[in-house]
């Protein structure tokens, strides 16, 4: 049994290191955000210090993830999945898959406003893919000024300026997929200024 329990354990760093590149979280970020040193973060993702509930916890609550999956505890049985909302810029993220690392996919819900946001589009690395749910999608992409329907999609590399937002101040549903470089700029949770100039808390 301390055989196995060595091996849970064990896994554990590579899984937190693979979880925090692939949310763009650095160190220093991430020791800000939990309280816990910049030096045990290293250690602990190097395997040179023992995973405890004490610092599980408040990675388990940064990465919005429960904490068996930071330790991979195996399944119970239970087939249901229990999403958790990720509330970024406004927008609420609900992610479908659970895989560290490659693409990412959420259900993403923009939420009606009585008054339009103003427009700032990003670049960044990687492609994006999209499903209208439900409601009216604005996409404004390069120079061209889109409305999406429900049941129409569209695909787009991201090193062109692009931007999501409702055309009618209505809420809209869709379906996306982000390369790994689309989750870090949609989903990081280090401060800084989010793509739609509001500042992240």
């Amino acid at each position: 049994m301390s055989g196995d329990s060595d091996e849970v354990l064990g896994s554990v760093g590579p899984r937190l290191r693979a979880l925090r590149r692939e949310r763009g979280i650095t160190l220093a970020d991430l020791a800000a955000v939990t309280g816990v040193s910049e030096s045990t973060l290293s250690r602990l993702e190097n395997g040179q210090r023992r995973a405890t509930l004490e610092l599980l916890l408040p990675l388990a609550s940064t990465y919005n993830v429960p904490l068996d999956d930071l330790v991979g505890a195996p399944r119970t049985g239970d087939p249901r999945i229990h999403l958790k909302p990720i509330r970024r810029f406004g927008m609420i993220f609900i992610p479908l898959s659970r895989r560290p690392g490659g693409t990412q996919s959420f259900k993403m819900i923009i939420p009606a406003r009585p008054e339009p946001l103003e427009p700032t589009p990003q670049t960044h690395e990687g492609f994006e893919w999209l499903y209208v749910l439900s409601g009216r999608l604005r996409l404004l992409l390069g120079d061209r000024d889109l409305t999406l329907s429900p049941g129409e999609a569209a695909e787009f590399d991201t090193h062109l300026p692009h931007w999501l937002g409702s055309a009618d101040g209505g809420t809209v549903e869709l379906l996306i997929l982000f390369g790994p470089q689309g989750t870090r700029a949609h989903l990081r949770t280090a401060p800084g200024r989010s793509p739609h100039g509001e500042t992240q808390q």
